[in-house]
């Protein structure tokens, strides 16, 4: 008995820390169609690689995909009731280790015309944001060890806020200057730059801040190495 207890938890234990070696590069792409949703929420999550967001789509999403771990095809999921679609791509939770250099890229594309609130889960690696065209209602990054270029820069609808909670690395955020934007950072930031903005101890505003009928709120926290705001 005691013997089968032991090989069961060894057979356990090498499960767990199964190795899972890289191979070919695989490139794979998905598009998810317009339907009759109002607005859709959006969220991506990424444990580690090179994720991009860009606007430039006649569907709803256009996804590109490139990996070379079989184990980390990524799941698309879409669904629509009452006028709300669900959108989320996420990269699968394997639990493996791996063997050999990894990679891992995404280059997603989305839809000008629908109204989105957007999460990105980011845990490592780079993070290419470029979603001020997009019709936003709000957008969310929480980031972990890496690298975040957020491109702001548009003619937004509407107010909106932006959330930024960071682990470790350096984040840089373009914002419009023809649009007011204030906010703040704050807990744990390392350095911070504005071009373009006035500051005020962590916090900062541009010129058409009060001017505008649209406003852009900034809201930065946590551990990131560096932050930068540039207004353009």
């Amino acid at each position: 008995m005691i013997a089968k207890i032991a090989l069961a938890t060894a057979t356990l234990s090498f499960s767990a820390c199964m190795i899972e070696q890289t191979g070919p590069t695989q490139h794979e792409s998905q598009s998810i169609d317009l339907d009759k949703a109002e607005r859709v929420s959006a969220e991506f999550r990424m444990g580690a690689g090179t994720l991009r967001l860009s606007p430039g789509s006649d569907k709803l999403m256009r996804a590109d995909f490139s990996y070379n771990v079989v184990s980390w095809k990524p799941y698309v999921r879409y669904s629509s009731a009452a006028g709300v679609g669900h959108l989320t791509v996420e990269q699968p939770e394997t639990g493996s280790r791996h063997m050999g250099h990894t990679k891992y890229d995404w280059d997603l594309r989305l839809s000008r015309d629908v109204p989105m609130d957007i999460v990105v889960q980011f845990g490592a690696g780079e993070a290419h944001l470029d979603i001020g065209s997009l019709n936003l209602r709000s957008a969310e990054v929480n980031m972990g060890v890496g690298k975040l270029d957020m491109d702001l820069r548009g003619a937004p609808k509407r107010n909106y806020d932006v959330r930024i909670r960071g682990g470790v690395g350096e984040a840089t955020v373009r914002v419009p200057a023809g649009v007011g934007v204030y906010g703040q950072a704050e807990g744990g930031i390392g350095e911070i730059r504005t071009d373009g903005l006035k500051r005020e101890g962590n916090r900062f505003f541009n010129d058409s801040y009060e001017h505008t009928k649209v406003n852009i709120h900034l809201d930065i926290r946590g551990g990131i190495g560096s932050i930068r705001v540039i207004s353009e």
